[in-house]
């Protein structure tokens, strides 16, 4: 079972929803999208999945910069289907941040307050109240080029959050950072978030950036949700080739007996978990033991008769994909398969003991 926790938005003073409820429809060409989205104020919710899954569209629907072709948009209980961009309260982090370029940062922030009505005096006001809030004080002054990655990011942020938007969106936020500067941002944002009292929905494909910065993760695969729930949950309950590779696991579909469950791939695996019917079987790469000669006493362990199809550097490991009776994946340390002799086409017996296993139903 997926996480069911209750995020349906709460009701207002006036009796209307809080929060975000919509079903985006949009079709193009030969895609078609169609996610169902709830969300609640000051929650972050991030919607993950492989390129082209429709991460993007429904983004930009969201923003009323794609049309819906179906569904509805609600926030706060106001339908949003027919208001322009412009009329919408969301504000927006594109993924390369879009600063206008001949502004200087407190300018930049300064826009949206001002295209809401605001005078220019009480506009930059705000922009120089929200730059100190983000530690960006001193760099009111600078031009975009002037910035840094990371400083140009919290100027977007900035930006958005200055018009006091009722949802933020946030299109693969950190994307354009380095490996360096994605960390400490990455923290940052995460505080930020923390505090903002609205919807937040998040774009990425990176696991870590939404485990990090999500309360809730939607995974997206061809313009359908196919798993939702706490990133936690997710981690340990993949559903998906796609979710399982995500977060590191072989995963593998099966009927389950007792403590043994047949795969669909073919052979059988032994859990400590006693279920009955169809099911996931999870266990990590680092599970995974390798030998050139069959065991012996492997009673306590799952073993199958594999060969080598790939090695490649996996942190500072060396990660083997495995063909044969049952194709997974291997971490072992380079000493390990020095000394194994490993290299594709070599044949090699897999165990995996019952305790690293993790079964669940389907």
């Amino acid at each position: 079972m997926t996480d069911t926790r209750d995020t349906a938005p709460g009701p207002r003073s006036d009796g209307r929803a809080e929060g975000l409820d919509a079903r985006l429809v949009v079709g193009r060409g030969t895609f078609r999208l169609d996610v169902a989205l709830t969300v609640a104020p000051g929650e972050v919710v991030a919607l993950l999945g492989p390129n082209g899954a429709g991460k993007t569209t429904a983004l930009r629907a969201l923003a009323g910069l794609t049309p819906l072709t179906e569904g509805h948009l609600r926030l706060d209980g106001q339908a949003l289907e027919r208001t322009p961009p412009e009329s919408r309260p969301v504000g927006v982090v594109f993924q390369d941040y879009l600063l206008f370029p001949h502004l200087t940062a407190l300018d930049n922030v300064a826009f949206g307050p001002r295209c809401q009505g605001s005078a220019k005096a009480e506009a930059r006001a705000q922009a120089s109240e929200w730059l100190g809030r983000l530690g960006l004080a001193d760099h009111a002054g600078a031009k975009p080029r002037k910035l840094s990655g990371g400083q140009a990011q919290r100027v977007a942020l900035a930006r958005a959050l200055a018009t006091r938007p009722r949802l933020l969106l946030l299109d693969e936020p950190l994307a354009a950072l380095d490996a360096r500067t994605r960390l400490e941002v990455r923290s940052q944002l995460r505080r930020h978030l923390a505090e903002f009292e609205a919807v937040a929905v998040l774009v990425t494909h990176d696991p870590l950036d939404a485990m990090v910065l999500a309360d809730r993760l939607v995974v997206v695969e061809d313009g359908r949700v196919v798993q939702e729930g706490a990133p936690s949950h997710i981690a340990r309950h993949p559903r998906t080739d796609y979710i399982a590779q995500l977060v590191g696991l072989n995963l593998f579909r099966g009927t389950a007996d007792g403590h043994t469950v047949r795969l669909d791939a073919g052979p059988c695996v032994t859990t400590t978990e006693n279920l009955s019917g169809p099911v996931f079987v999870a266990f990590p790469p680092n599970a995974v033991t390798l030998h050139r000669e069959r065991p012996a006493g492997a009673s306590a362990r799952n073993l199958w008769h594999c060969e080598i199809a790939g090695l490649e550097t996996h942190g500072d490991q060396i990660r083997a994909a495995l063909t044969g009776e049952l194709p997974l994946a291997a971490d072992l340390t380079t000493v390990a398969a020095a000394e194994l002799d490993l290299r594709p086409g070599a044949a090699v017996w897999a165990t995996v003991k019952a305790t690293q296993t993790h079964a669940y139903p389907v």
